[in-house]
């Protein structure tokens, strides 16, 4: 074990540093001037050389790489040009909604998912199982923004049941800040429940097909008994790789949806930064959204290793 937490320990080390040399390497590849793009064509020849001198364009590329990295191993992600803050304050403020919105949006994507799953696993090639893969095909097929509008179009603007966009903020209370993260939770779970549905019917598939539980049903086990003790215990594996994915996924995913929903998320702060041309909190955002997503995936691989050896040993 200790081997492979040694593995997963180096391969997630030098993934994040890969991972930090193709964001410092396409922010390089901006046609023209950084600073220039930053600043604007008005922009004043000493503003220009001062902004050009902060950023450290005047020194080599592998050098700007260095001081990069060196400051990014300490939290510094360096101070926007926009906000005049450094971008770990306007990281940390985002995340307030982006991480309840993304959290928010998994557990509704998991309480839908693995009902749906048994659901189909057990009407194989009946009724209920076609009903679930259409589901899922559709959801798979419809883009969250696409799903957003539609919410908005029923539930906000139809039903008035829900607001169409805006954050309260959690100072106001927690009932308040929910029920306007709902439809973005939606939005955002609904892509993600239809392949966890999937993969819950495919994996309870296969467990069903496996000795101890044919031992069950040839005691006498009922239908449901079968599969909520025996087959879904076993098929929890794939599931939970699966779902521990989801949550980098719905962090990263939360860009387009919180600019439907004009939510003051990480994803609005780094379309923000696009517009503005903030190029500093274009890095930053973007390199702390790989690292989120190497590292929950190294979680993930290490949580199923612990939960299943097989993989571990055949590694």
């Amino acid at each position: 074990m200790l081997a492979f937490l040694l593995h997963r320990l180096v391969s997630l080390i030098v993934t994040v540093w890969l991972a930090t040399i193709v964001v410092f390497a396409v922010l390089q590849l901006v046609p023209g001037d950084p600073a220039l793009l930053m600043l604007g064509t008005g922009a004043q020849p000493d503003t220009l050389a001062a902004l050009r001198a902060q950023m450290g364009l005047d020194l080599p590329v592998l050098t700007r790489y260095l001081h990069w990295a060196g400051a990014l191993a300490h939290g510094d992600l360096g101070v926007s040009l926009t906000y005049a803050r450094p971008v770990t304050e306007l990281v940390a403020e985002r995340l307030a909604v982006t991480l309840p919105l993304a959290l928010l949006a998994l557990a509704v994507s998991t309480a839908a998912a693995i009902p749906l799953g048994l659901l189909a696993a057990s009407r194989r090639g009946r009724g209920g199982d076609w009903a679930v893969l259409g589901f899922a095909q559709l959801g798979v097929s419809m883009p969250s923004f696409w799903i957003a509008i539609l919410l908005i179009l029923l539930f906000s603007l139809t039903l008035h049941w829900f607001p169409a966009g805006g954050f309260p903020g959690w100072g106001g209370g927690v009932g308040p800040a929910l029920h306007a993260l709902v439809l973005p939770a939606l939005a955002l779970a609904l892509p993600e429940a239809a392949i966890l549905a999937r993969v819950t019917r495919t994996a309870v598939l296969d467990t069903l097909g496996e000795d101890h539980v044919r031992t069950a049903r040839a005691k006498g086990v009922g239908r449901a008994a079968v599969l909520l003790r025996h087959a879904l215990p076993n098929a929890l594996i794939p599931v939970a790789t699966v779902l521990g994915l989801q949550i980098s996924f719905l962090v990263a995913g939360a860009v387009v949806v919180e600019n439907v929903f004009t939510l003051p998320g990480l994803g609005r702060l780094l379309y923000q930064a696009i517009g503005q041309r903030d190029l500093i909190v274009v890095q930053g955002v973007v390199v702390l959204l790989a690292l989120f997503v190497v590292v929950v995936s190294a979680l993930v691989d290490i949580a199923c290793a612990l939960a299943d050896p097989r993989p571990r040993a055949a590694s």
